[in-house]
């Protein structure tokens, strides 16, 4: 059975971007794809090395909001990327493979160093660097085929498949060289209009928000800047609240769009409808959420069991790739 790999930063809650991107196209998958899903909490700390609590305290809380959002344990197998010491070995290697200049011009690592700026100033870290070398040998740990990516992503998943090509051609046909699956809803905007949600950018609506937050959220979005008062013609192609519609209340788009383009829909009652359906939408995940909180003991041991599951399947292609490198000083065992 062919597999797929999602990868998820436990560096906070994880928002309705995350859901309607990678969670609920992963669980589509799991019923074609073995399907793993890696907590990449080594991943997270190439930005959050400072704060190695926060990283640890959200492992539990991103594992929730995974479960909760469909990625059944009995069909998936979530695991903790810390735990799996093949990956990083493989990151070594890996790393002879790809040199600094080709890492500072990966686009994504380009744009993600000029966002964390506060944080390295003038001096990037390696880890943070070399993030992607990690990531290529996340995915071919697990003989991945596919990996769920929005199209900001690319760049990171090309890399991989540099690293691959280059491996089998220096040690012969060992790595396989995965297909990205970019998401049908790659980005979601923020609710300040922003071009992506994020999580430290204070425009997004997360999974685990109680319903008042929800609605308190929802008042503050943006709406056309144009419209200042019910009667006053809309453009909902330009409205962020709009967008959000087609997320919740998808059957009610071509009416909302009418009503907001005639003038006949304020921008207050529209505001109270999002909220109302985001509400109803996020409801039986929130409680599913609330159940597994409930229950801690339960889902750290489905992280452990899918951590043992995981890291026989990578010990695997450690061995395979240590033979290909004449590496395999004991008779193959890893």
């Amino acid at each position: 059975m062919r597999r797929v790999l999602t990868g998820i930063r436990p560096t906070g809650h994880l928002h309705v971007g995350h859901y309607f991107g990678m969670l609920r196209q992963t669980a589509e998958l799991q019923d074609h794809f073995e399907t793993f899903v890696m907590i990449a909490d080594v991943q997270a700390l190439t930005d959050n090395f400072h704060q190695p609590q926060k990283v640890r305290a959200m492992v539990l809380e991103v594992a929730y909001d995974v479960i909760a959002s469909g990625l059944d344990p009995r069909r998936s197998t979530l695991f903790i990327q810390s735990l799996i010491p093949e990956i990083a070995e493989l990151t070594v290697f890996y790393g002879n493979l790809v040199t600094v200049a080709r890492l500072q011009q990966n686009p994504t690592v380009k744009t993600e160093i000029a966002q964390k700026r506060a944080l390295f100033g003038d001096s990037v870290t390696y880890g943070f660097l070399g993030y992607p070398v990690s990531q290529a040998a996340d995915i071919t740990a697990f003989d991945a085929d596919l990996v769920p990516v929005g199209d900001d992503q690319l760049p990171q998943l090309e890399q991989t498949r540099e690293i691959v090509r280059r491996f089998n051609r220096i040690y012969g046909p060992t790595l396989k060289e995965p297909q990205a699956r970019v998401l049908d809803t790659a980005r979601v905007r923020g609710l300040d209009g922003d071009a992506k949600m994020g999580k430290s950018l204070g425009n997004a609506l997360f999974l685990c928000d109680p319903p008042e937050q929800t609605a308190r959220k929802v008042a503050g979005a943006l709406t056309d800047p144009q419209k200042q008062r019910l009667g006053d013609p809309g453009r909902p192609e330009v409205c962020t609240v709009f967008e959000y519609h087609g997320l919740f209340s998808r059957e009610k788009l071509a009416s909302i769009a009418t009503e907001c383009r005639s003038g006949a829909r304020g921008c207050v009652a529209c505001k109270r409808e999002l909220a109302g359906g985001a509400n109803a939408f996020l409801g039986p995940l929130r409680a599913r959420r609330a159940e597994l909180e409930a229950r801690p003991g339960e889902v750290l041991e489905i992280l452990m069991e899918g951590t043992r599951k995981a890291r026989a399947v990578a010990r695997g292609v450690l061995a395979r790739v240590k033979e290909r490198m004449h590496l395999d000083y004991l008779g193959g065992a890893a």
